[in-house]
């Protein structure tokens, strides 16, 4: 049986949103989970993503980190604002401490995730599994410029996106999981860049 000429490659929808939650598989004992809200406005071709980074090492660092990015490719603009969170003690009780970080401005060619990832990157079908308590499609396909495996799975028979898989999950893979994705309208104001290190 042809998995494939019975599947049409799903493509996100024109503007969506979603909370994200953010882990490892395997999971290592230093690593965190952590969550946070996404944006996507192809109409717009620009996204945001708030939420502790992942990966950090508070260990290495003496901090974590809380990003909001919006990506801007039109102009070349990834505007990024941050606050760093530490805290005395990592191994008994003790109180974080916010630190509000100097915005940045870095280059910015493409969304992070681009609305025909699938097409774009010859997605093959490989079936369906239960994602979040969904039927769910399995596309898996090869990122580019050698930048390994991913699989995307998406509500069966749906372009809504539940999972994203990249790298082996044998060796080492990121998983976002999107547990409320919808396609509601999102205001323009959503994308506008407000810096958040106030001029002292």
């Amino acid at each position: 049986m042809d998995l494939q000429k019975q599947k049409q490659r799903p493509k996100l929808p024109a503007q969506w949103s979603t909370s994200y939650i953010s882990y490892w598989q395997p999971m290592q004992p230093e690593e965190h989970i952590t969550s946070g809200y996404c944006w996507f406005d192809y109409t717009r071709n620009v996204c945001r993503i708030d939420g502790l980074f992942n990966p950090w090492s508070e260990e290495k660092t003496g901090h974590r980190l809380w990003m909001s990015e919006i990506m801007y490719p039109a102009t070349n603009e990834s505007f990024k604002s941050k606050v760093a969170y530490s805290r005395e003690h990592m191994d008994k009780q003790s109180s974080f401490k916010e630190q509000v970080l100097n915005d940045e401005v870095d280059p910015c060619h493409e969304l992070i995730l681009m609305q025909d990832v699938l097409e774009l990157c010859d997605a093959q079908f490989q079936g369906t599994c239960e994602v979040l308590g969904f039927e769910a499609d399995i596309w898996h396909f090869q990122r580019p410029n050698g930048k390994g495996p991913a699989t995307y799975y998406f509500k069966a028979d749906t372009n809504q996106l539940l999972r994203m898989v990249t790298g082996d999950p044998q060796k080492m893979a990121s998983v976002r999981d999107f547990p409320n994705f919808n396609t509601r309208e999102i205001d323009p104001e959503i994308f506008q860049h407000v810096p958040l290190k106030q001029p002292e």
